[in-house]
């Protein structure tokens, strides 16, 4: 027998009592995590934050009401049950632990707390004989359907089109601060700061395998080297970046990708295919991140062009004498 098992009871053996008991338990849940979701957004998205206070308050008067019927059908003792309790209970993901979880998330999640809720007490209520246990789970079932509803009212009234655009336009530098930045500083260090060893070892010694190895070695030490640096150099408390394990995960992998672009064609064996390839492969990580800093950073195209461009061709020409000689 699997430990904790035995103990967890089915559903349809529940007493009326005891799914009064666990509805009252699931609504206290769910008000503390639209709570936490509330405070995690105060300080960027008070608007949002308005729109969760008033969700929980509403699971709070659903509480109140479940706690009021059954004060009068069973009395003032409510059983400890909760949802771990029940074999089949639906179960809430404890995505709301997560460090800098999104806005977007945290509305994606409250929208499944909401249909999760509602599609249990119907499917209960469905495979219920007994009328009134029927009726208190069709009940349960409309009143999580209203939360919807409420949700969508409540956003109206905290959110106009003006907050609306504020915190899209706070959500999108959050996201530049902690994904794309970090990686654009990793995809031009991995794409430009490997030329050199690259091809130098290439021209150096015409051998792939002996460039590939080298191109390896270089791309998965600099991501190494950027992650570590980007994560230890800044925990976002200050600056507002965000969290530093995001940001050394994306400085990290997109030096990597950089590097091994121009270096996996080497695994060719034929020389001058393999660098007439990676040639072609370095023209396009050039232009990749010309169009990223125009995508994010809103540096006009043709100035970032040239700076990359630019860089990358010094890079390249100093590799390319050194192996030469």
């Amino acid at each position: 027998m699997i430990p904790g098992i035995q103990s967890r009871r089915r559903f349809k053996d529940l007493s009326e009592q005891e799914i009064l008991a666990l509805a009252i338990s699931s609504e206290e849940d769910d008000a503390r995590i639209y709570r936490m979701y509330a405070e995690r957004l105060r300080g960027e998205f008070p608007a949002s934050a308005a729109v969760f206070d008033g969700m929980a308050e509403e699971e709070d008067e659903h509480r109140r009401r479940l706690i009021d019927l059954h004060t009068r059908r069973f009395g003032n003792v409510i059983p400890l049950l909760r949802r771990e309790h029940v074999s089949g209970f639906y179960a809430r993901r404890p995505v709301w632990l997560i460090e800098n979880l999104g806005l977007e998330r945290m509305r994606e999640e409250a929208e499944k707390m909401e249909q999760d809720a509602e599609r249990f007490y119907r499917t209960a209520a469905a495979n219920t004989q007994d009328a009134a246990t029927r009726k208190l789970l069709g009940d349960l079932a409309a009143a999580e359907a209203g939360h919807s509803y409420t949700a969508n009212k409540l956003e109206n009234t905290h959110l106009d089109t003006e907050t609306r655009d504020t915190e899209k336009d706070t959500a999108h530098r959050q996201f530049v601060l902690t994904w794309v930045q970090p990686g654009l500083a990793g995809l031009m260090d991995g794409s430009v700061s490997t030329l050199a060893p690259i091809f130098a070892t290439a021209f150096a010694t015409q051998d792939t395998w002996t460039t590939f190895l080298v191109g390896a070695a270089a791309s998965v030490g600099a991501g190494i080297s950027m992650g570590f640096t980007e994560a230890a150099s800044d925990d976002g408390q200050i600056s507002g970046r965000g969290s530093p394990i995001k940001r050394g995960i994306s400085a990290g992998v997109m030096t990597a990708v950089g590097g091994f672009g121009h270096a996996l064609p080497y695994l060719i064996p034929h020389f001058w295919t393999a660098t007439f390839i990676a040639f072609v492969v370095v023209f396009i990580e050039l232009w990749a991140i010309a169009w990223i800093q125009n995508r994010y950073m809103d540096t006009p195209f043709l100035r970032a062009a040239f700076q990359v461009v630019l860089g990358g061709a010094l890079v390249f020409a100093a590799g390319a004498l050194i192996g030469s000689g």
